[in-house]
C-alpha cells in the first residue's frame, strides 16, 4: 500500500485516531456551548458572548496535540452565532454592534470547532427565563428536538437522505410548526464542513439535492430549524452578514487594493473554515468583502429572519456512523418544556423507538451502562409533548 493510499484510508472512522479527534473536538464544543449559555443573561452584549465562545474554542483546541511532530491545524470551525427570537441563523455581529439580550429571548446558539480538520458542530435553543418554557415557544423547541431525535435514528447505513427530509417535516407538523426551508445537513470530512452528501430540510422545486444513501464510517452535521411561522426566512439586510467561507475552487484578480489586502489576510488565516469578519480590520473589511463576494471568492452565510412574532428553534448535532451504531457526539440538555401539543402519531413513535446502537455481540459496552437490555444503548426516545413534560433522551 502506497503512502497516499494509506493516508486516504486513515481519514475516516476506521482509524481510531480519527474517532478520537472527532470526540476531542466534540468535548470542547459541548463545553464551549455550556459556557456561552451560562453567560447569557439579560443586557449581555451578543458580540461579547460570541467572542467568549470563539476564545474558549481557540484556547482549548490550542491545548491538545501540542507535542506531536507534525503540526496539527485546530481551532474554530464555525464562529459562535447567537440568533435571537425570529432571527433564524448566522448572527455573529461586529465589535461595534450594541445588540443585547433581553429576558424571555429565544436564543439559537451555533458554533463549531475542529482538531486536524475533524469537525464537531452543535446548535442549541435556549430561552432566557427561569422555570419551564410554555406555549408556542415550547412547541417549536419540542418540534426541533423531537425531529433531531428522529433524524438521529434515520441517519444510519442503508437509509436514504429523503427519508429524513420527510420524517422531520412530519414531526414539525405534529407540533403545528414548520421545518425552515433552505437548511442543509452536510456530510463532514477532514477539513470539509459542507460535504457533497446532504439532507434537505424541505423538498421543494427550487431546491433539489442528489439522492444519497448513508454509509458506515460517515460523519454528518444534522441541522434542524423549526418555526411557528411559514418557514420561509428572508434576508433583510446584507450588512448583517459577517460570516464567510473562502471558495477554494474560485479565482479572480481583484481590482481594489482593500479587497486584495483582505483576501490575502483571509487566505493566510482562514484558508478553509468559515470565519467572522470581526477577525478583520472593520473599515477595510466591509469594502473588500463586498468585491470578494461579488466575484464568488467568498461564500456568505446570510443572517435570515422569519416574521416578527414567529418563534424559531435550532438544533444541530454531529453524528458518527460507527460500525456498532450511531454516536451523537454533540448535544446539550434541553430546558423543561410544557408544549401545548401531544404527539400521538404511531409512525413518529415508531421512529423514536428505534435503537441508535446495534444489539450486543460485537460492540463495546459504554462505561456506566449496567442495563441487561439487548440494546447496547437502547436510545429509545419519547416525543417531547404535553404528556412527557419535555424530558429528552440524550442519545
Amino acid at each position: 500500500m502506497s503512502d497516499e493510499e494509506r493516508e486516504e484510508k486513515e481519514l475516516d472512522l476506521t482509524s481510531p485516531e480519527v474517532v478520537t479527534k472527532y470526540k476531542s473536538a466534540a468535548e470542547i464544543i459541548n463545553k464551549a456551548l455550556q459556557l456561552v449559555i451560562s453567560e447569557c443573561k439579560p443586557k449581555a452584549k451578543i458580540v461579547d458572548l460570541c467572542e467568549k465562545g470563539d476564545s474558549y474554542i481557540r484556547e482549548q483546541t490550542g491545548n491538545v496535540y501540542k507535542n506531536v511532530k507534525k503540526k496539527i491545524e485546530r481551532g474554530v470551525a464555525f464562529p459562535t452565532c447567537i440568533s435571537v427570537n425570529n432571527t433564524v441563523c448566522h448572527f455573529s455581529p461586529l465589535a461595534s454592534d450594541e445588540s443585547v439580550l433581553e429576558e424571555g429571548d429565544i436564543l439559537k446558539i451555533d458554533l463549531g470547532c475542529h482538531i486536524d480538520g475533524f469537525i464537531a458542530i452543535v446548535a442549541h435553543t435556549h430561552v432566557l427565563q427561569a422555570g419551564p418554557v410554555t406555549g408556542r415557544a415550547a412547541d417549536v423547541i419540542a418540534a426541533a428536538n423531537t425531529a433531531a431525535e428522529v433524524a438521529l435514528r434515520l441517519v444510519r447505513p442503508g437509509r436514504k437522505n429523503k427519508d429524513v427530509t420527510e420524517a422531520i417535516q412530519k414531526v414539525a407538523a405534529a407540533y403545528d410548526c414548520k421545518i425552515v426551508e433552505g437548511v442543509l445537513s452536510h456530510q463532514l470530512k477532514q477539513f470539509v464542513i459542507d460535504g457533497n452528501k446532504v439532507i434537505l430540510s424541505v423538498s421543494n422545486p427550487d431546491t433539489r439535492v442528489d439522492d444519497a444513501e448513508f454509509e458506515e464510517n460517515e460523519v454528518y452535521a444534522v441541522d434542524i430549524v423549526a418555526s411557528t411561522g411559514e418557514g420561509k426566512p428572508k434576508l433583510l439586510d446584507e450588512k448583517q452578514t459577517t460570516i464567510y467561507k473562502r471558495a477554494v475552487d474560485k479565482s479572480y484578480h481583484l481590482k481594489m487594493k482593500a479587497s486584495r489586502f483582505i483576501f490575502s489576510e483571509i487566505s493566510q488565516n482562514f484558508p478553509i473554515m468559515p470565519f467572522t469578519a470581526r477577525a478583520l480590520e472593520e473599515k477595510r473589511a466591509r469594502l473588500g468583502l463586498l468585491e470578494c463576494v461579488n466575484h464568488e471568492l467568498l461564500q456568505p452565510y446570510p443572517v435570515l429572519h422569519e416574521k416578527p412574532g414567529d418563534f424559531v428553534a435550532h438544533i444541530k448535532f454531529t453524528v458518527l456512523l460507527m460500525p456498532n451504531g450511531s454516536d451523537r457526539i454533540t448535544s446539550h440538555p434541553v430546558q423543561e418544556l410544557q408544549p401545548t401539543k401531544q404527539v400521538d402519531d404511531p409512525e413518529i413513535k415508531a421512529w423514536l423507538s428505534l435503537a441508535t446502537k446495534k444489539k450486543k455481540g460485537g460492540g463495546k459496552k459504554k462505561k456506566g451502562k449496567k442495563s441487561d437490555k439487548p440494546e447496547e444503548e437502547s436510545g429509545e426516545a419519547e416525543p417531547m409533548d404535553a404528556t412527557t413534560n419535555g424530558a429528552e433522551s440524550q442519545a
